[in-house]
C-alpha cells in the first residue's frame, strides 16, 4: 500500500478515499517480507488494515514513511495525540484555558505539568505559549490538553516563547525549516495547528526568517533554492 500512496504524493485526496493493505498468499524465499508501517499525520487516519482519507487536500509525505494532507483550512479541527502550539487565555480554578484555534478552547489542568504538585504549581500566566498534546479530542468532549507524556516527563512539552514571534503556516514546511537553518541559526516550534514559532539571535534576524517562510511557503523547490541563495549571497 504504501508504494500506492507515493504514487499519490501531491494528488488532490477526497474524505472517504481508503488505501487499504494488499495481502498476498505467496512466501518469498528469496527475501525478507517485512509488513509496511505507515505513520498517519493530519487528514489520514487507521481503521485496521485500511488508511482513510478524513479531509480534502494535498497528500505529502516525510522520509521514511510519514503522510498528511496539507489543507488550506483556517479552523484547527483537534485530533488525539497531536502537538499544539496553544495561547493560555484565562485561569479558572485548577485549570488553564487554552487558544489553539479551534472552535472552542482546550483545558490544561495544572498537574498536567512534569513535576507539578498541589504545592508546587506551575509558573503560567494568562498569555504565555504552551507546546502541548491532546489527551482527550471529541467531537461530544471538551478537547483536553497535557504537557507530559506516559511516562510523566516533559519531553519538549510546557511553556516557552520568551522573546520569539508566532505566526500561521501550512504544515508542509518542514524541508523549507530545514534550509533556513542553514542561512539563520534559530529556534523553530511547529505546531500541527498551523502555528508556527521562530526566535532567531536578534529580532533583526527573527523577522527576516519569519518573512522568509512567508514568501516561500507557496513557492517551487527550484525557486525557495534561488531565493536563499540571493539570501545567503547578500544580494537580496
Amino acid at each position: 500500500m504504501e508504494s500506492f500512496l507515493k504514487s499519490k504524493i501531491g494528488e488532490v485526496l477526497l474524505p472517504g478515499d481508503v488505501f487499504t493493505f494488499i495481502k498476498t498468499d505467496t512466501i518469498s524465499l528469496s527475501e525478507d517480507v517485512k509488513p509496511e508501517k505507515i505513520v498517519c499525520g493530519p487528514g489520514l487516519r487507521r481503521d485496521g488494515d485500511n488508511v482513510v482519507v478524513c479531509k480534502s487536500g494535498v497528500l505529502r509525505h516525510k522520509q521514511p514513511n510519514l503522510y498528511w494532507l496539507d489543507s488550506q483550512q483556517r479552523r484547527y479541527v483537534p485530533a488525539k495525540g497531536e502537538s499544539v502550539i496553544g495561547i493560555i487565555t484565562t485561569k479558572s480554578g485548577d485549570v488553564f484555558k487554552v487558544d489553539v484555534g479551534g472552535s472552542e478552547q482546550a483545558s490544561l489542568s495544572y498537574l498536567a505539568f512534569e513535576g507539578a504538585t498541589k504545592r508546587n504549581r506551575p509558573n503560567v500566566q494568562v498569555g504565555d505559549l504552551v507546546y502541548a498534546q491532546f489527551l482527550i479530542a471529541n467531537k461530544d468532549m471538551e478537547p483536553e490538553l497535557v504537557c507530559i507524556d506516559s511516562s510523566g516527563r516533559a519531553n519538549g512539552l510546557g511553556v516557552f516563547g520568551a522573546g520569539g514571534l508566532l505566526f500561521k503556516v501550512s504544515l508542509g514546511l518542514s524541508e523549507i525549516m530545514k534550509d533556513l537553518e542553514k542561512l539563520y541559526p534559530c529556534e523553530l516550534v511547529l505546531g500541527m495547528n498551523g502555528r508556527l514559532w521562530v526566535r532567531a539571535a536578534s529580532v533583526q534576524k527573527t523577522l527576516i526568517v519569519a518573512n522568509l517562510l512567508e514568501s516561500s511557503e507557496n513557492m517551487t523547490a527550484q525557486q525557495r533554492r534561488t531565493l536563499f541563495k540571493r539570501v545567503a549571497d547578500g544580494t537580496l
